[in-house]
């Protein structure tokens, strides 16, 4: 490597770290300036077969980034983050994983649910799974390749709940409210594996890199981990508490900053539940859960920020008249900056 090509790199390490401190300054109550923060980051291409060539597939990523993508981070206003992310099988990576028929159909995938009972489920074998090993191998790769510039993004890890309905669809509903313990048996087995899986990840990859799913829209500063909400719109508060809070504080304590949970539906029910859970940092809003903007940010905690997609139901200027730009991440891209009000 030349003189001039290792100086290019060096800063744009630089004015990645530049922005992770803003972050940090903003998680940690202190961030003053005269801008909200805003993110929209870039993600890397491989035009090889991610299931069958891994290892290749990320070195096309990261040629992809070097010939077209790297000078992304140089901008002022936004937060660019350059992203690898591996997302095989989609949401559905932990339901194979975990025994699940999946398959690609209309363009997305889906999977077939168990046909075991429910309370029978098992810890899967991941140092012989197909689908964690290939996983491995790419973030292998990413380790060794990457070089220490752009973030690697993992698999969709889910939550225990997220991956127990896809599991048993409504079934595991029912058999929370006429057999917790029962249903309980499977949330744990499923909780076991998310919590081993962010576990081998956060061994192989380097810290300052490792971003849990959709990297490039929801960074968070280094050391935090994420997990999906989604189906928490299907139960009550009381039986989030009662049933699943303690399993999605468990993933978010595999990371020794806590970390964010993901939403996109009607979750408002669980905003006392959220500002309890002690690891729970961030919360990211989009679709009809950034419609309820406003309560997320006067019934959280003054600690926890709010990643919001702006939406027709909740714009970016009725979200600054609500939080004043505290507190709040706009996914969206600016050179201009959005100014505080």
């Amino acid at each position: 490597m030349d003189q001039t090509a290792g100086s290019r790199i060096n800063e744009r390490i630089q004015k990645r770290d530049q922005w992770f401190a803003r972050l940090e300054s903003l998680f940690r109550g202190t961030y003053r300036e005269p801008y909200v923060f805003s993110l929209a980051g870039v993600l890397a291409r491989g035009q090889s077969d991610p299931y069958k060539e891994p290892e290749k597939w990320v070195d096309e990523c990261l040629r992809d980034i070097e010939e077209t993508k790297c000078d992304a981070v140089f901008n002022d206003r936004t937060f660019v983050p350059v992203c690898v992310e591996y997302g095989i099988y989609g949401v559905h990576y932990i339901d194979r994983i975990l025994g699940a028929n999946v398959y690609f159909q209309d363009g997305q995938w889906y999977n077939d649910y168990l046909t075991t009972p429910i309370g029978e489920l098992q810890d899967p074998d991941l140092d012989n799974d197909e689908t964690f090993q290939l996983s491995v191998r790419a973030a292998k790769r990413f380790a060794e390749a990457g070089g220490d510039f752009p973030l690697y993004g993992l698999p969709t890890i889910a939550s225990a709940l997220n991956i127990a309905v896809n599991l048993y669809g409504q079934e595991i509903l029912i058999e929370m409210l006429a057999d917790p313990d029962n249903a309980r048996k499977d949330l744990e087995t499923i909780n076991r594996t998310l919590v081993k899986i962010h576990r081998t990840f956060r061994e192989i990859l380097p810290p300052r890199q490792l971003q849990p799913v959709i990297s490039w829209a929801r960074t968070q500063p280094p050391g935090y981990g994420q997990i999906c909400g989604c189906t928490t719109q299907l139960i009550s508060g009381g039986l989030y508490r009662d049933m699943i809070a303690d399993l999605d504080e468990d993933v978010l304590n595999v990371y020794e900053n806590g970390g964010m949970i993901h939403l996109c539906g009607s979750h408002a029910q669980h905003i006392e539940n959220f500002r309890n859970m002690k690891s729970l940092k961030a919360l990211q809003l989009n679709d009809r859960a950034a419609e309820d903007l406003q309560l997320y940010f006067e019934g959280l905690r003054d600690d926890q920020i709010i990643y919001l997609v702006p939406c027709d139901g909740m714009t970016i200027e009725r979200a600054l008249e609500i939080t004043g730009g505290r507190r709040l991440v706009i996914n969206a891209y600016t050179d201009t900056g959005f100014p505080m009000p």
